[in-house]
């Protein structure tokens, strides 16, 4: 399994951004492998912080290639005011572990053909 954690400083939004975020969610969720998200925000600083969940790299990788997620991309400083974006491998995951969006759901070593060689 593997994340794509999105933290970012919340800026102006707008129609536009709205309506961009929209699809870009039904988009991501309609991808086979995409598997959740959980988000969180810090008020006092701004920031927000999401973490979608993907069943492999190819899942992931469909989400950054699509027109839509690129075109957000171009867009960003039009109502973010910074992003970074860290992309993970989950190797295991213990806890208690009812309350996270995957409950239940067992963490797979990857095939080395999706680990992540960047």
């Amino acid at each position: 399994m593997f994340t794509s954690t999105f933290t970012f400083y919340k800026g102006e939004y707008d129609a536009d951004f709205h309506a961009l975020d929209n699809a870009i969610a039904e988009m991501a969720k309609a991808i086979p492998g995409y598997l959740g998200e959980e988000s969180w925000e810090n008020a006092a600083l701004g920031l927000i912080t999401n973490v979608y969940y993907w069943e492999s790299m190819a899942a992931l990788r469909q989400l950054m290639a699509h027109p839509l997620h690129l075109e957000a991309k171009q867009q960003h400083t039009r109502w973010l005011k910074g992003y970074q974006v860290v992309v993970g491998e989950v190797v295991s995951m213990y806890g208690s572990l009812d309350i996270h969006p995957l409950a239940g759901r067992r963490v797979a070593e990857p095939r080395a053909d999706e680990r992540l060689n960047e």
